[in-house]
Parts: structure tokens; sequence; C-alpha cells
């Protein structure tokens, strides 16, 4: 029973665990290796993959306070947390990268957080880097008109959230030998990598460029666990010059694999993941005989 500053979670009731989809692909194979797709983006309509599994602790821990929290104008996070708040009835308000944005009309994704009510506040990308500092947080939050706000990191990823993701692991234990993920933070990788069982492993494919996640990933597994956790690795190699880029090859890719196998793929994270399986399996980085879960962690964005 729900106390009465507790959100009823209700109308954010997921589809669990998700479904596992074998395909088959010659790319994988000719090589003796199976590959699986984890349809984590069939979990909720609105809270697809990986940010069901984020925001829902997270949103049991607002306690009914407004939700704070940032992105970036195609923020797949900042979408799902307005879409949370609808169905919730909980304020939200958005800290959105990029002060010149506020003179522009709204993109489609960011019209959608501001349909679902989330208010949006813009600020310089300078003051943005330094929102993880305590007296910038609390000035962003005043200028924001929260100072009691429940405050939700970018990309959803904080102890709460690696937890929540621990129980995408435990659903693919037994079920491949390695998963793989695309990673914008690295909580997802956190939680799952700390959930899976010993023998099987976790692939990080990063969707930013700059090589920061391993240490990002130890801290937030640190937060949650205590420590590192699980058998994980990151290949760096796959995302394209950042978030948000893309090549004609990446484009090509994308649309032969959705004719290939009938599945509309996620162009920011998922679509970068499937390539770099795609290269690994090529290259020979997966036993014969083994089989890969590739995590289908978000959906096309219908705008």
């Amino acid at each position: 029973m729900t106390s009465p500053d507790t959100p009823d979670l209700a109308a954010l009731r997921p589809r669990l665990p998700s479904p596992l989809q074998e395909v088959t692909d010659d790319r994988f194979t000719r090589r003796g290796v199976r590959l699986l797709l984890k349809r984590d983006d069939l979990i909720h309509p609105e809270l697809v993959g990986n940010k069901w599994r984020k925001l829902v602790p997270n949103l049991t821990a607002a306690a009914g306070r407004t939700v704070v929290t940032f992105g970036g104008a195609y923020s797949n996070h900042l979408r799902a947390t307005a879409a949370a708040g609808r169905l919730l009835g909980l304020p939200t308000i958005g800290i959105v990268r990029g002060q010149e944005l506020a003179d522009r009309p709204l993109n489609p994704s960011l019209a959608r957080c501001a349909a679902d009510g989330m208010r949006l506040h813009f600020v310089d990308r300078a003051t943005y880097r330094c929102k993880g500092d305590p007296e910038v947080l609390a000035e962003l939050t005043q200028a924001a008109g929260a100072e009691d706000a429940y405050v939700v990191p970018e990309g959803g990823s904080n102890a709460l959230a690696v937890r929540g993701c621990r129980a995408l692991g435990e659903e693919l234990r037994g079920q491949a030998d390695v998963v793989a993920l695309a990673c914008g933070t690295g909580g997802t990788l956190a939680g799952v990598a700390a959930g899976l069982e010993p023998g099987q492993r976790a692939l990080g494919i990063p969707v930013l460029k700059g090589g920061f996640l391993t240490a990002d990933t130890v801290a937030l597994q640190k937060q949650a666990f205590g420590g590192r956790r699980g058998d994980w690795t990151l290949d760096d190699r796959f995302s394209f010059g950042g978030y948000g880029r893309a090549s004609s090859a990446l484009d090509a890719f994308t649309e032969d694999f959705e004719g290939r196998h009938g599945v509309a793929v996620e162009r920011l994270y998922v679509a970068k993941l499937l390539y770099g399986l795609v290269v690994l399996v090529e290259e020979g980085a997966f036993e014969e005989g083994s089989a890969v879960a590739a995590v289908v962690t978000g959906a096309p964005f219908a705008g």
C-alpha cells in the first residue's frame, strides 16, 4: 500500500521479463555465433527499455516531489522522465544543455517533453558541464524554481538506477555467453554486469567519444554495490564521432538490419551497438558456438 506521498506506479506497470528473440543473421551464423535480441524496447510503451529500469526506483524515492533532471536537445532520458511525470501526475523540470536553444522553436523531442508537462530550463554549455558541483547544482535548481526537488542525474544513472538495471542482467543468466549493450553514462552496463552469473561477460559499446566510461562505470558500481562487480569491458570504436553522430555507412547498415529482421532500430544507441557487433563477429571476437545477446535499450522516436 502506498503512502500519500508515494506515487502510484500502476501506470508504469511493465512487461517483464522482456522477450528474448533469436534472429538468424548469416554474418553471425557463418561464424557459428547465435544472435539474440533482448527486447527491452517492449517493456513499456513510453518508458522504453533501460529508461524504465532506471527511472522507476528514482520515481519511488522522489515520493511525490518535483523531479529535476538533465539532458541535451534530443535526450531520450528527458522524454522518458516527462512521460513518467504525466502518467504519475508528478511535476518535472528538464535542465537542457544549450542556452541558445531557448531562442529557437522546440525540436520534436523537446516539444514532446513540453507537451507532457515538463518545464524546460536552458543553461549554457559551460554551466551544464559543472552541474555535478554541489554549488552549481543548488544554483540551477533554485533558478529552475525547484529548491526542494528530487534530482535525477543525466541519463538517470545513480546507485538506485544501477541496482534497478541489475535485474536485466539477472534475466539473462544462462541465456547468453556475452551480453552487449550501447552505453551513454555507464549505468545500465554497471547494473547488467552485476546481475550476470559467473562465466558470462558484459560488453559495452559507448555512443560518446572520449574513453571516459571505464572510470564512470567503476564509480557507479562502487556507489551501488561497494566495488566493481562482474566481468565487463568497453569497446570505444563505434561512437561514429560522438552522441547523435552517424555516417552514411551506419545509416545503410541500420536500414539493412531492419529489412533483414523486421525490427525497428533506434538510431542513437542501438544502431551503433548492432554495427559494432557485426564488426566484432567478423573479427572473430566471439567463440564459435557462443551466443551473444544484444540489449535493445530503446525504440525509434516517432516524433
